[in-house]
Formats: C-alpha cells, sequence, structure tokens
C-alpha cells in the first residue's frame, strides 16, 4: 500500500484499542482487502471547528512521518496510509501504521528478573542509534524519545515511532521547553535552554540505563526534583557548562559534589564509558548517535 494512496477506514476492521493519548486513540485492525495484515491505527482527535482545518502539529506529523517513509528505514516505524475526511462536522484524520507486537516498557515488563543479556542490549542499542542516526542526518529532532515510542516485534525489530513532537531542526533553535516525558527530559530542556539534536542522545542514555535496571534512572515528578537527581548520579556541572541563557542561575546547592567514576556501579567501565558520554551535560560534549555507533562497547564482541 503506497503512503499516497486513498484507501479510506473503511478498508480496516477495527479489533481492539492498545492505546490513548492527550491527541487520539490507537486501535490494532486488520485490512479487509489485499494482504489482511495487521496494522495500527492512530484516530487523532480534531477540535470541533472544522472550518479551522487540521491543526499544525497534526499536519506536521504526517509531513514528518511521510519524509523519512520514502527512505523505508528499517528502525523507523512504516507509514502506510494516510486518511482525512468530514464526519458529522467533525475532522476525521487517520494515520495507518504497520503493526509492532509492544512497546520497549511492555517488553521490559516482561523480562526475565535476572537481566537481559548483553548481547540483547547491545542489539536493542544498536537499533535504536541506527534510527537516530538516520533521523538526525535528516534534520529531525525526536524530542519524545521513551520507552512508550520505542517499538520491539516479535522479530527483535526496534523501531521509533510518534512524532508528534517531532522537529526540523536549524542550528541551536529555541524550541517549546515542554517536551519528552520528563524522566526522559535533557538537562537543559529542563533548564529552558535551547537545544540540539543531542536532546535525543540523553533520552537514549536514559533508555541504555533502563536496559540494566529494567527500571527508569531518573524518576522524579517534578523539573526541579529530576535536576536534582540527575546531579546525585552525573555530579554537579561545572559552572562554565552551565547554559548563558537559562533563567535558572548555577548554584552549588543544585548537586552534593562530584560523581562517582561509575554512574552504575554494576556496569563494566566500558558500558559506564558510553552512558556517561550520552549523559554528559554539557550537550555540546554529549556524544552523538554515529558516534555512539562506533563505541567499542556496541563494535566489540
Amino acid at each position: 500500500m503506497d503512503v499516497h494512496s486513498c484507501t479510506g477506514i473503511g478498508d480496516y476492521e477495527i479489533l481492539v484499542e492498545i492505546g490513548e493519548g492527550a491527541y487520539g486513540k490507537v486501535y490494532k485492525a486488520r485490512e479487509t482487502k489485499d494482504k489482511q495484515r495487521l496494522v495500527a491505527l492512530k484516530k487523532l482527535n480534531i477540535p470541533n471547528d472544522p472550518e479551522s482545518g487540521i491543526p499544525a502539529f497534526m499536519i506536521r506529523e504526517v509531513a514528518l512521518l511521510r519524509k523519512t517513509e520514502c527512505f523505508n528505514h528499517p528502525n523507523i516505524v512504516k507509514l502506510l496510509n494516510v486518511s482525512a475526511g468530514l464526519r458529522n462536522r467533525t475532522l476525521d484524520l487517520t494515520l495507518v501504521f504497520e503493526y509492532i507486537d509492544q512497546d520497549l516498557t511492555t517488553f521490559l515488563a516482561s523480562a526475565p528478573p535476572s537481566g537481559l543479556s548483553l548481547e540483547k542490549i547491545k542489539d536493542m542499542m544498536r537499533q535504536l542509534l541506527t534510527g537516530l542516526d538516520f533521523l538526525h542526518t535528516n534534520m529531525l529532532v525526536h524530542r519524545d524519545l521513551k520507552p512508550d515510542n520505542v517499538l520491539v516485534s516479535s522479530r527483535g525489530e526496534v523501531k521509533i515511532a510518534d512524532f508528534g513532537l517531532a522537529r526540523i531542526y536549524s542550528h541551536q533553535i529555541a524550541l517549546t521547553p515542554c517536551v519528552a516525558t520528563l524522566w526522559y527530559r535533557a538537562p537543559e530542556v529542563l533548564l529552558h535552554s535551547v537545544y540540539m539534536p543531542s536532546v535525543d542522545m540523553w533520552s537514549a542514555g536514559c533508555i541504555f540505563a533502563e536496559l540494566f535496571l529494567l527500571r527508569p534512572l531518573f524518576r522524579e515528578f517534578s523539573e526541579a526534583r529530576l535536576l536534582q537527581n540527575i546531579f546525585e548520579v552525573i555530579g554537579l556541572p561545572e559552572e562554565e557548562d552551565w547554559p548563558a541563557e537559562s533563567p535558572l542561575p548555577y548554584s552549588s546547592s543544585w548537586g552534593t559534589g562530584a560523581r562517582s567514576t561509575q554512574l552504575l556501579p554494576n556496569l563494566s567501565l566500558q558500558e559506564n564509558d558510553l552512558l556517561t558520554q550520552c549523559l554528559a551535560f554539557n550537550p555540546a560534549k554529549r556524544i552523538s548517535a554515529s558516534r555512539a555507533l562506533a563505541h567499542s562497547f556496541l563494535t566489540g564482541p
């Protein structure tokens, strides 16, 4: 099925609701024609004023998905079809994606208590970083990378999904500060500073730690507490690394001093080195996806 086709919502049989977000619901469905393959339908709620048209963020998500779709990247969820129309004076927009069995949150919840094998962690990180490298090479910043938005198929394929907050990047653009789920949010976002694609690498570092821990590395419910939690783990940054444009001033009271040489005591030096570079406070010093893929932890046996 071509993404530009005009296949309607009637060509799919909805089987069960599998998720709900701020802007709509996601359903597991089956094609009623052709291959009868399983798909995921994302039905977006349009404000009850059809004359105002489709909101900009929804147009942006579709445009970005269509930009990535033409490359058919194995680590980006595939957009199969878009359907839009009026129904009872309400604008109905439906995105049809390939169906993936579960997200990373569900996958980790079913992991054995002993944890994932090192081989599995390496494989998942390679795939995640390959997807991020593709996005960043094409000037796209995901901005909401978290386990809920990382899909894992029954064949072990890792695919980045949900581009509702994604943006096309230009140098040090100042974007909306309230992006990314709090636990995976980079310090520069918490400090209301300008940011770059490196925000995704911070989120990837949080996910990397979670693959070992089977729980989120940072788990606070306010921005101030999260910052303190971050500094407890990575240490208080140097004052010269503090973003000058941040409305929050640098203060030694933010942290308790230097961190230990290892962020997670049970990790090897090699594993901690990659994690440390992903969780560098200064985004300019944070490792890129392409450099992370070349790290000895991921290239070694």
